[in-house]
C-alpha cells in the first residue's frame, strides 16, 4: 500500500494548473450513454474515479479511445445493461449511469453504489424521481433493477433531508432528456457541475432551461447526437491549493481556475486574513503578513461553503488565532479527519453537527491514516505546515480526486514523495 512522506514547513511558491472537475466528469461520462454516435470529452482529469467510470462504460460495451487530455466514447455497440458490483462499489458517482441507461435502452441493472465513508448518502431521491417518470424499480440482492416501456415527463420535487441532491438532480435530468413531454424538477441542485452537465446535454441536442436555479424545465427529445465538450475546472482542487498556499505561508498562482465558482471559499479565506488576487482565470494566494484569524463556517449547498472544502479549511483553522466553529450541514458525520488532525497537534472537539477548533496550534509530523478523499487532502495540508516528517497511509483516496497531487506539490517546492 502506497504512502506519502512530507517534510513540512516549506513555503509553497510558483504556479499550479487546475485539472478538469471530477464532479462534472462522472455524470458527463455517464451522459454519453444517451447519445448516438461518438462523444469527445476534453479536459478530463486522470483520476481513479474517472478510470472507474470508463471501465463501467467499457463493461457495458462502449468503445473508448484515449487522446491527449481527452477521451472519445462511442455507444453504438452497447448490448449489456448491467453495471457490476466490483466496479460500482468503489464510487458513489457510478449511480449516474442508471438514468441514461433507463432513458435510452429502457432497462438497467446497477449495483448499489459505494464510495467514501462519510456518513449515509441514500439514493431514495434517485429512485423516487425515476419511478415518477414511469420506471418500475426493484432492489434484489444488492442490485437496482429498473425497466420502463417509456418515460413520461412529470413534476418532480427533489428536496431531501439535507437539501437538494446533486447526483439525483443529474440522474433525473439525464433521464428526462429522452422522456416524452416536459419534466419539471423542483428544488434542483444549483452547483456548477449540474450546470456543466446541462450544458453538455444541450450540446447533444437536449432542451434544458433553468440550470443553476432550483427549477429545471426539460422538454424531452427523441434522440441525442454525440458532440465534443470541454469540462469545467475543478473548484475543489483549486480551493485545496488556495489553502495550501496560505497554510505554508507561501505564494501560489492557481491557473485555469473558475474564480466565480469559489465565492464562499474566497470569502472565508480573506476573512481569515489571507490575501487573494483574481486575474481572469488565475487566483494568486498569499499570507498578508499577519497571523491568521479564526472564522466560523457552515457547509451548505452551492453557492454556500462546499462540504468538500470543510476538512481542508479545518486544517487551516487549527493554526489560526482564536476558536472557530465549523458546522457540517450536508454530511453531518463527515468528521473522520478530526482524530488524525488531533494526533498531529490540533485541538478539535465535536458537538453535534459542529466541530469546535481551538486555534493557534502547531502541527507536528507523525504517522496518520486517511479515511476518505477530502480527509486525505486535509492531512496533506496539515503535513505541509507541520514541524518534522509526516507519513500518510491509505493515500489511494487521493487518487480518486486529485490529479498528479504529489507532482504538482513538488513543482511548488514541497518536500514530498510517494513510496510503495
Amino acid at each position: 500500500m502506497d504512502r506519502i512522506i512530507i517534510e513540512g514547513r516549506v513555503p509553497l511558491k510558483g504556479r499550479v494548473k487546475i485539472s478538469g472537475s471530477k464532479n462534472s466528469a462522472l455524470p458527463i461520462l455517464a451522459a454519453t450513454l444517451l447519445a448516438e454516435g461518438t462523444s469527445t470529452i476534453e479536459n478530463l482529469p486522470l483520476l481513479k474515479d474517472t478510470e472507474t467510470m470508463l471501465r463501467i462504460l467499457d463493461s457495458l460495451g462502449a468503445k473508448i479511445k484515449w487522446g491527449r487530455g481527452s477521451v472519445k466514447i462511442a455507444t453504438e455497440s452497447i448490448r449489456n445493461f448491467t453495471a457490476p458490483y466490483d466496479l460500482v462499489r468503489t464510487m458513489r458517482g457510478s449511480i449516474c449511469i442508471l438514468g441514461p441507461l433507463l432513458a435510452r435502452f429502457k432497462r438497467a441493472v446497477v449495483s448499489l453504489p459505494g464510495g467514501c465513508v462519510i456518513g449515509p448518502r441514500p439514493i431514495d431521491l434517485h429512485l423516487k424521481g425515476l419511478e415518477k417518470l414511469g420506471a418500475k424499480i426493484e432492489i434484489r440482492k444488492g442490485y437496482i433493477q429498473a425497466k420502463a416501456k417509456k418515460l413520461k415527463g412529470r413534476r418532480i420535487f427533489l428536496g431531501g433531508a439535507f437539501g437538494s441532491s446533486v447526483l439525483a438532480t443529474a440522474n433525473l435530468m439525464m433521464a428526462a432528456t429522452l422522456a416524452e413531454g416536459e419534466t419539471l424538477i423542483e428544488f434542483a441542485a444549483c452547483e456548477p457541475e449540474v450546470v456543466d452537465l446541462a450544458n453538455f446535454l444541450n450540446r447533444l441536442g437536449a432542451k434544458i432551461d433553468g440550470a443553476g436555479s432550483h427549477l429545471l424545465r426539460i422538454k424531452g427529445v427523441k434522440r441525442l447526437k454525440g458532440r465534443t465538450y470541454r469540462i469545467i475546472p475543478d473548484r475543489i482542487e483549486a480551493g485545496t491549493y488556495l489553502v495550501a498556499g496560505l497554510i505554508t505561508r507561501g505564494e501560489v498562482s492557481i491557473d485555469s481556475a473558475s474564480p466565480s465558482h469559489l465565492g464562499a471559499v474566497i470569502d472565508k479565506i480573506e476573512e481569515s486574513g489571507g490575501e487573494i488576487k483574481i486575474r481572469r482565470n488565475t487566483l494568486v494566494v498569499k499570507n498578508s503578513g499577519g497571523s491568521l484569524k479564526s472564522v466560523n463556517v457552515i457547509t451548505l449547498p452551492y453557492p454556500g461553503f462546499p462540504t468538500d472544502m470543510q476538512a481542508q479549511f479545518m486544517a487551516l483553522m487549527c493554526l489560526a488565532q482564536g476558536t472557530s466553529v465549523i458546522t457540517e450541514r450536508i454530511f453531518p458525520k463527515r468528521f473522520m479527519h478530526i482524530g488524525e488532525l488531533n494526533r498531529m497537534g490540533a485541538d478539535i472537539t465535536i458537538e453535534g453537527d459542529s466541530a469546535i477548533v481551538k486555534g493557534d496550534r502547531t502541527f507536528v509530523g507523525t504517522k496518520v491514516m486517511a479515511s476518505d478523499l477530502r480527509a486525505s487532502a486535509a492531512l496533506v495540508l496539515a503535513a505541509l505546515a507541520a514541524k518534522g516528517e509526516t507519513e500518510i497511509s491509505r493515500v489511494y483516496h487521493l487518487d480518486r480526486g486529485y490529479e498528479r497531487l504529489v507532482e504538482k506539490l513538488t513543482e511548488l517546492g514541497a518536500d514530498i514523495k510517494r513510496i510503495n
